[in-house]
């Protein structure tokens, strides 16, 4: 099991990250295509390969969230699902084996007395884009041994949890579990979670309270993080001190060396 960190909005570049990461004892930097300069054709493989070098850490990568791959017009949907493919093409070029994923709830239509969701109201033509998306990506990585991780956000709807069982058919898919996230949902996700835990590969791990509070450093939230602790360590998965400040950040880092846990 190896400890990362995420991207911050406050480190202005990857070598500034890099050498945070090392600063902190950590493995890895979850780079995360949110930021402008984290766009694949912008990420400069030879320089990230010599900072990883430098400073023996590794890299996973954040997909954009909004990666709206099974949109119905194809134009939408191809867009992103090339954003994937330049994505996967760094992530071979610079060893990066997990790409972190979060599945688009796409667009609403509200009505007087509820709102509808288009993905599930067209469930089917929704799960038909959703396996060619799992070709295209089997297609694109290969052999090279990359898994997409798919994380959980505000809880998985009945449709895209028919999604994860389509991606997951395929051995290039996987899981990230984000513990804040889950806690801020009620751990609707946790039964899934568990039944699949062989897919679980990657995790973001903050703490949370009051039921809404996410992202806050390890410690400070009501979270069972030695549970959490224990799962990541069975499943060997990599783990991201998911925090959104350096204050933050170090804050965990130094809970993680206080505690013994990881």
């Amino acid at each position: 099991m190896n400890l990362g960190m995420p991207t911050l909005i406050e480190v202005e570049t990857v070598a500034e990250t890099a050498a945070l990461c090392a600063e902190l004892g950590l493995s890895f930097v979850e780079l995360n295509t949110n930021f402008p300069l984290h766009q694949p054709h912008l990420l400069d493989a030879d320089q990230l390969n010599e900072l990883a070098q430098r400073y023996g850490i590794f890299y996973t990568i954040h997909l954009n969230d909004e990666m709206a791959i099974a949109e119905f017009n194809p134009a939408v949907s191809g867009g992103y699902r090339m954003a994937v493919a330049q994505t996967i093409d760094v992530a071979k070029k610079i060893g990066a084996k997990k790409l972190n994923m979060h599945l688009s709830d796409g667009a609403k239509y509200t009505m007087p007395d509820r709102v509808v969701l288009f993905y599930d109201a067209y469930r089917d033509e929704y799960l038909r884009q959703i396996s060619s998306f799992r070709d295209f990506c089997e297609q694109q990585i290969g052999d090279s041994g990359i898994v997409i991780c798919i994380e959980n956000t505000n809880g998985f709807r009945n449709f895209q949890r028919a999604a994860l069982e389509i991606l997951l058919e395929s051995p290039v898919f996987a899981l990230t579990l984000d513990i804040g996230h889950n806690y801020c949902a009620d751990r609707v996700d946790e039964v899934f979670y568990f039944y699949n835990r062989t897919r679980l590969t990657h995790m973001h791990m903050h703490d949370a309270k009051n039921g809404k509070n996410d992202h806050l450093a390890l410690g400070e939230g009501e979270l069972d993080l030695p549970f959490f602790v224990k799962l990541a360590q069975e499943c060997d998965c990599t783990v991201v001190l998911e925090t959104k400040t350096v204050e933050g950040l170090k804050k965990s880092a130094q809970w993680v060396k206080n505690t013994g846990l990881l």
